[in-house]
């Protein structure tokens, strides 16, 4: 077992309310870079930390081995782990003012639940949702780590992104995507995809509902409301 520091360490006086000092201790390495520094000693991060240097390599292997830092040859870098989520959280700024007031439209239209959905590897992220003011409604969040394999929102990042088979295919044909059950029994997704500027998919926006609410112009709906945020990303006029 690890001896105990002698002194408390840094993240042991900023230990979270009911967390874990392990995670407390592994985020206080990432911390102690500062502006400027692109790589620290392991003695110059179990100085900062207040950590034993055997104590911060176990914490450094899982760090690396999340991609949060890197060896370097004066000791660590942070890693490309970092640099993806710092992408993420950035472009999140970027893409709410525009998002945001369609799918707050899209609600108000329709009375159902809007998401937009990003790809996060092999899952689809629910990066913004605005939720249906009925009762009966699906529980997704904002946040909520969805399959890219199952619901519409997933159908339709796979086929922009080249998926094959017929059903990617119909999907890349009609611009759009209708499947009941598909995630959830009783749930029915509309899903379009959203373009950039250079024609780049930047995510689906989905509508999604109980199937008993289904009704003849939502999915038109839907498609227009993808042109219209595809048209603030600088996307031109999509083929009707």
């Amino acid at each position: 077992m690890p001896r105990p520091a002698a002194t408390p360490s840094l993240a042991d006086h900023d230990a979270a309310p009911g967390g874990v000092a392990a995670v407390d201790r592994a985020l206080s390495l990432l911390k102690a870079f500062e502006q400027g520094e692109p790589e620290l000693s392991l003695a110059t991060l179990a100085q900062r930390t207040g950590l034993y240097k055997s104590t911060a390599l176990r914490l450094i292997a899982s760090l690396e081995h999340a991609g949060l830092l890197a060896k370097s040859p004066q000791g660590y870098r942070l890693g490309a782990t970092v640099a993806r989520l710092h992408q993420h959280y950035t472009a999140s700024f970027s893409l709410e003012a525009q998002v945001m007031p369609v799918l707050q439209a899209l609600v108000a239209r329709t009375q159902e639940s809007a998401a937009f959905h990003v790809r996060q590897g092999d899952q689809r992220l629910c990066l913004y949702r605005v939720d249906s003011p009925h009762p009966l409604r699906d529980h997704v969040r904002a946040g909520d780590l969805l399959p890219l394999d199952k619901g519409a929102g997933g159908r339709v990042l796979l086929a922009f992104s080249g998926q094959r088979g017929k059903l990617y295919a119909a999907i890349r044909q009609a611009g759009f995507v209708t499947l009941h059950g598909d995630r959830s029994e009783g749930l029915t997704g509309i899903s379009a995809p959203v373009f950039g500027a250079n024609g780049e998919l930047q995510g689906a926006l989905t509508l999604t509902l109980p199937t008993s609410r289904m009704k003849v112009g939502l999915e038109g709906i839907v498609r227009d409301s993808a042109k219209t945020l595809s048209g603030a990303f600088g996307h031109g006029p999509l083929p009707p």
